[in-house]
């Protein structure tokens, strides 16, 4: 397991779209978002112990800020074919094990990780109404082993600063996690 921070992709940033399936095989786009006071687009997988690690605290980040008219869905952009328990039908259980209820989607291509700048599993990048991003980098500072509880801390100070229309703390601390597994020659440029 190779240990990669998120690239921090400046802030401002415009949403790169996206049209990808989810677990259903139902296509979703960034589209699909319009009117949501916020979007969180968390690049994940299902094996990343980073990811394992946070899982419950994204199940309920997702459960409460549902009623706040935020939106979050995640991508998954692993090279499923040498890293099947990243399969879409892996995603379907995942989804259904972790209590998942936003949409999960498939990154076949990795076009999508590459636009956002994705680096890591998991790598959360928050966009405003406007669709600009506010807030890139950690869930919160708890990592597998370190003790501290997974609380979603970072990521939910944003929220809360975009949905009283505020700006986001300058402090933010980049994501660290597995990397994305890139296929045979598909790693991007900005590495």
């Amino acid at each position: 397991m190779a240990l990669t921070p998120s690239t921090m992709l400046p802030l401002g940033t415009t949403a790169p779209d996206f049209k990808l399936p989810d677990t259903n095989g139902k296509t979703v786009t960034l589209a699909d978002f319009k009117g949501k006071a916020a979007l969180a687009v968390i690049f994940m997988c299902n094996h990343c112990p980073y990811v394992v690690h946070i899982r419950a605290g994204l199940a309920q980040l997702a459960y409460d800020y549902a009623v706040k008219n935020v939106a979050i869905v995640g991508i998954s952009s692993n090279d499923a074919k040498n890293y099947p328990a990243d399969s879409p039908a892996k995603m379907k259980d995942e989804v259904k094990s972790a209590g998942y209820i936003f949409p999960y989607l498939h990154d076949e291509t990795q076009a999508v990780a590459k636009a956002y700048r994705a680096a890591c599993t998991p790598d959360i990048f928050l966009f405003d109404r406007s669709r600009r991003l506010v807030y890139r980098g950690q869930f919160d500072a708890s990592r597998p082993g370190n003790g501290i509880p997974v609380t979603g801390k970072d990521l939910r100070a944003a929220i809360e600063a975009v949905l009283a229309g505020k700006p986001t703390s300058d402090l933010q601390v980049a994501s660290i996690g597995c990397n994305i597994k890139w296929k045979p020659g598909n790693e991007p440029a900005y590495f």
